[in-house]
C-alpha cells in the first residue's frame, strides 16, 4: 500500500485511534478490555492513576512517525517529553509486537490486552510515565526538560539515527529544554545523527496556559530560526481529522525530504568546511485531550487544563459515570480496530514498520552495540619516582593525559562532556588529540581547539545540557565523564537522581542490558575554592547521593594522582553505576605507589603502613581520611602528634571508596573486616571532605562509636586554601586537639600543652594570613619527613 494513498491515511487514522483507545483502556479498565460485556463497576479500577492529556496529541505524531518510517526508510527512536504520559510508548509498543517480546504474557490478544490495561499505573505494576520497563526508551519521563539533551547524546556518533523528540509546551518553559534548542551547533551532520524536534503546543500545563503556546506562528518563527531551527507548522483546531492527518503527512514528507537533502550535503563536505545547517523541526498545535470528553460538570476539558490527568471521575467509587467512560471509550470504534479475540486487524497492521525498524524495538534504546573501551596502560600516567610526600604534582594534569590517550584509542565512543571547564579542570592534555566540537563559525586565534569535529563537547555553560546529553550517551552503550566545579554539579541534582532511577528500575526487567556506567569528576572543590569563595564551596552532591540505594553509586575520594588516574581507569571499566569523583587540580603532595594507589582502588580503603606506628597491634588511636585537603591535613596531624607524643600508638587508614565503609552495600566491608581495621574500642578520628553525618551514620551501624568527624561545616569566605580548613576545622592543627581530647583517662591532662600548642599555631595562622595574604611558610612548604 502506497504511503501516500487516501487509504493508507484511513489505516493510519484507525491505528491512531487504537493507540488511544488503549491508552484510555490503561487509565481505567480492570476487566473487560474490548467492553464485549456490559461495563460494570468491578471492572474498573478504584483509582485510576496517570495523565491523559498529552496522550492523543503524542499518538498521533508516533503514528506519523510510523508512516515516515515506512516511506523513507528510517533508523529512529521515540522520545517522548510532556512526562507522565506512559500509555504512548507502551500503548504504540504493544500494537507493533514489541511489548509481547519484552513481557510475554502481555499478548495481542484480549487475555494480554487486559492484563496490559490492570498493570498501568497499578501496584506491582509499571509506572505512568516512560520508565526502563517500557521497551523503546531511553528517557526517564518523571522529570521535564532533558528530552532534546537525551535525543542529542543517543545521535552523537550514530549517524544514521533520527531521534524524534516530542517537547511538550509545559516542558519547554523548563530551563534545561531552554538550553537544549542549542544542540544544533554542536551536532556534526558528517559523524552525528539528527534531532527532530516536535514541539506539541496543546496550550495548558496543570491549570495555566503555557507561554509559547499563545505565541504566534510568526513570533515562534522568529524565536526558532534565531536558534538555528526551521519551524514548520501544522495545526489540528478547526479542520476535518482527515485533512489533519494529510497536513502532518505533508509536512513529514517535507520535513524528512530536507534532513535526507542536508545529510547528503554534509557527507560530500570536507569535515574542516563543516558548518551548523538549518535543521527543521516541527510545531504541532493540538488541543490537550484531543479526542477525549468535551465537558464534564458543566466545565470544558478538551482544550482546557482540565484534560490534564484524569478527565472524568469514573471509578469503582462512582459507578454512576460508567456510561460516559463507555461512549468515550467506544468513540474510538474499538470493533474496527480489534476481532472478537483481541487481535489487531489487518487495517491497524497494515501501517506498521517492519520488524526491524519498530522505534519501540530499535537497538540503540536497549544500549546499542555495546563495545569495550580499550585503555592505555597505567603506568605511563603515574608518579613512579618519589618518597611519600616528597613531591608536589597535580592530580588532574595526570587525569588530563590519560584521558587523552583514552580519546586516542576510543575515537567513536568516548566523549567528555563539561561546561567550559576542560582547560581550568586542568585536563588541557586532550587537546593534544581532539577539539571540542563546535558547528558555529570560528574566529581565530582566540577561539582555542575547536572544530566541526571533536570528542569534547564543553562549549555551553549548561550544567544541565552536558550532563544530559552524556546520560543518553551512556544508554546506548557509549562511554564518557562529565566534569565541573564541584559545587555547580548541584545544578544537575535531579537529572542524576533520574538516572539512578533508570538504574534502579532497569534491574527489574531481565531484557535491558547493562549499561556503561555514568562518570561525574568534582573538581574545584569545596576545600580549594580560594578565589571564588562561599558561593562556590558546598560538597553536597555526596550527600545526595550517598541518600539512595547504594547498589548504583559509588563515591571516590582520591588523596593524589595516582589514586585519582586509578580510580577513573576503574569506573571506566563499570556497568550500571554513578561513580562519583572527587578531585584535585592544584598542586598536590604525591602520597601513594602505583601499587598502593591499584590496592585502593580494588579495596576501597587500605591501612597504611608507612603512616602508622601501631605496628600491626591494638592503636590506641586510628585516624582515616577521604578526600585530598582530609589525607593532607590527616597525615600532617601525624606527623606531629608522633613528634611530640612518640609513644602513642596511631593506625593510619586512607579510604577511597567510601562506600566499602557501609554495611548495607553487598561488596561492603563485613562487620569482621570493619572491626579489623577500625577497632571496637579505639577512638576514631575521621577527616572527610564533605558533610561530617554521612561518616557518622556509616559508624552508628558497627560496632565502634568512639568517633569524632571533622568535614566540610559550611564555613567559606575567600581566603587561603589552608584557611578555609581552618575555617572548618579540618587543619592539622585542631586535628591533633581532637585527637588528645578523645584519648580516655587522664591523656589530655598529660598533654595539654600540645593542645595549648595547637590554639597557639592556629592563631598564628589566622594573624599571619590576614596580614600577609597567604599561607605560614610551614604549611605552604611542609612535606612528610617520616615516623622516624
Amino acid at each position: 500500500m502506497l504511503t501516500d494513498s487516501t487509504e493508507y491515511l484511513n489505516n493510519l487514522d484507525a491505528y491512531w485511534r487504537a493507540a488511544n483507545y488503549l491508552s484510555v483502556g490503561q487509565l481505567y479498565l480492570l476487566e473487560n478490555p474490548l467492553l464485549h460485556d456490559k461495563l460494570v463497576a468491578e471492572q474498573v479500577k478504584i483509582h485510576p492513576i496517570g495523565h491523559w492529556g498529552t496522550i492523543p496529541s503524542q499518538n498521533f505524531i508516533y503514528a506519523h512517525l510510523n508512516r515516515a518510517i515506512n516511506k523513507f526508510d528510517l533508523d529512529m527512536f521515540f522520545v517522548e517529553g510532556p512526562g507522565h504520559g506512559g500509555q504512548v510508548m507502551i500503548s504504540n509498543a504493544y500494537l507493533d509486537g514489541s511489548y509481547t517480546e519484552a513481557f510475554p504474557e502481555i499478548t495481542q490478544d484480549i487475555s494480554g490486552m487486559q492484563k496490559m490495561f490492570k498493570r498501568f499505573s497499578f501496584p506491582g505494576g509499571v509506572a505512568s510515565h516512560a520508565d526502563p520497563k517500557v521497551p523503546g526508551s531511553i528517557h526517564e519521563g518523571g522529570a521535564l526538560g532533558y528530552s532534546i539533551l537525551h535525543g542529542a547524546g543517543a545521535v552523537l556518533d550514530n549517524p544514521n539515527l533520527v531521534a524524534a523528540v516530542v517537547v511538550g509546551d509545559g516542558e519547554a518553559e523548563t530551563a534545561p529544554l531552554a538550553t537544549s534548542w542549542h544542540v544544533n551547533k554542536f551536532l556534526n551532520p558528517k559523524n552525528d545523527g539528527t534531532v527532530l524536534p516536535i514541539l506539541n503546543l496543546n496550550g495548558f500545563k496543570i491549570s495555566n496556559p503555557t507561554v509559547l503556546s499563545r505565541e504566534s506562528d510568526d513570533t515562534l518563527t522568529d524565536y526558532f530560526t534565531s536558534l538555528g531551527w526551521k519551524p514548520y507548522f501544522v495545526s489540528s483546531f478547526d479542520k476535518p481529522i482527515m485533512q489533519v492527518h494529510q497536513e502532518m503527512a505533508d509536512t513529514m514528507d517535507q520535513v524528512f525530504e530536507e534532513i535526507k537533502t542536508l545529510r547528503q550535503q554534509a557527507a560530500a563536505t570536507d569535515q574542516a568546511e563543516m558548518t551548523r545547517p538549518l535543521w527543521p523541526m516541527i510545531v504541532l498545535r493540538s488541543p490537550k485531550g484531543w479526542t477525549g470528553p468535551k465537558f464534564w460538570d458543566g466545565q470544558p476539558i478538551e482544550n482546557s487544563f482540565r484534560a490534564h490527568q484524569i478527565p472524568i471521575p469514573a471509578d469503582q467509587n462512582h459507578p454512576e459515570y460508567l456510561p460516559d467512560l463507555l461512549d468515550w471509550l467506544q468513540s474510538y470504534r474499538p470493533e474496527e480496530l480489534f476481532d472478537q479475540d483481541g487481535h489487531l486487524t489487518e487495517t491497524v497492521r497494515a501501517v506498521l514498520p517492519r520488524p526491524e525498524r519498530r522505534m519501540a524495538n530499535n537497538l540503540v534504546t536497549n544500549a546499542g552495540v555495546i563495545q569495550p573501551l580499550n585503555l592505555p596502560a597505567l603506568t605511563n600516567y603515574l608518579v613512579t619516582d618519589t618518597a611519600p610526600g616528597q613531591r608536589r604534582a597535580q592530580d588532574a594534569i595526570h587525569l588530563g593525559g590519560f584521558i587523552r590517550d583514552v580519546i586516542k584509542l576510543n575515537p567513536t565512543n568516548f566523549r567528555g562532556f563539561g561546561p567550559d571547564e576542560t582547560a581550568s579542570n586542568r585536563f588541557q592534555d586532550v587537546f593534544e588529540t581532539t577539539n571540542r566540537q563546535w558547528l558555529l563559525p570560528i574566529k581565530t586565534p582566540n577561539d582555542q581547539f575547536m572544530a566541526p569535529e571533536g570528542r569534547i563537547i564543553d562549549s555551553m555553560l549548561s550544567e544541565h545540557y552536558d550532563e544530559g546529553m552524556l546520560e543518553a550517551y551512556t544508554l546506548t552503550g557509549r562511554h564518557g565523564f562529565f566534569a565541573s566545579y564541584e559545587v555547580f554539579i548541584r545544578e544537575v541534582d535531579d537529572m542524576i537522581v533520574q538516572h539512578f532511577k533508570w538504574l534502579n528500575h532497569s534491574h527489574e526487567v531481565t531484557w535491558r542490558k547493562d549499561v556503561p556506567a555514568l562518570n561525574i569528576i568534582a573538581d574545584s572543590t569545596v576545600f580549594q575554592q580560594d578565589h571564588n569563595g562561599y558561593s562556590h564551596q558546598d560538597p553536597g552532591v555526596t550527600t545526595m547521593l550517598y541518600e539512595k540505594q547504594p547498589e548504583f553509586i559509588r563515591e571516590f575520594f582520591p588523596a593524589d594522582a595516582n589514586s585519582l588516574v586509578a580510580t577513573f581507569n576503574h569506573a571506566l571499566q563499570t556497568t550500571q553505576q554513578i561513580n562519583y569523583i572527587v578531585a584535585s587540580k592544584h598542586p598536590r603532595l604525591q602520597w601513594f605507589t602505583p601499587l598502593e594507589a591499584q590496592q585502593l582502588v580494588t579495596q576501597g580503603l587500605r591501612i597504611i603502613d608507612w603512616a602508622s606506628t601501631d605496628h600491626g597491634e591494638q592503636p590506641d588511636l586510628v585516624i582515616a581520611s577521604a578526600g585530598s585537603e582530609p589525607t593532607t591535613e590527616s597525615l600532617a596531624a601525624i606527623e606531629i602528634l608522633h613528634r611530640h607524643i612518640p609513644t602513642l600508638k596511631i593506625r593510619y587508614v586512607n579510604v577511597l571508596d567510601l562506600f566499602k565503609l557501609r554495611a548495607d552495600v553487598s561488596d561492603g566491608l563485613s562487620d569482621e573486616a570493619f572491626d579489623a581495621i577500625f577497632t571496637v574500642d579505639a577512638p576514631i578520628l575521621f577527616a572527610f571532605h564533605g558533610y561530617e553525618p554521612m561518616i557518622e551514620s556509616i559508624f552508628f551501624k558497627r560496632h565502634n562509636h568512639h568517633l569524632i568527624v571533622h568535614g566540610y561545616r559550611e564555613f567559606g569566605d575567600i581566603t587561603t586554601p589552608f584557611d578555609m580548613r581552618v575555617l572548618n576545622q579540618l587543619d592539622r592543627f585542631n586535628l591533633v586537639k581532637d585527637a588528645v581530647k578523645m584519648m580516655p583517662g587522664d591523656f589530655a591532662v598529660a598533654h595539654a600543652d600540645l593542645v595549648q600548642k595547637m590554639t597557639d599555631k592556629i592563631a598564628e595562622h589566622v594573624a599571619y594570613t590576614r596580614e600577609k595574604g597567604t599561607d605560614l611558610p610551614e604549611v605552604e612548604n611542609w612535606q612528610w619527613a617520616g615516623l622516624q
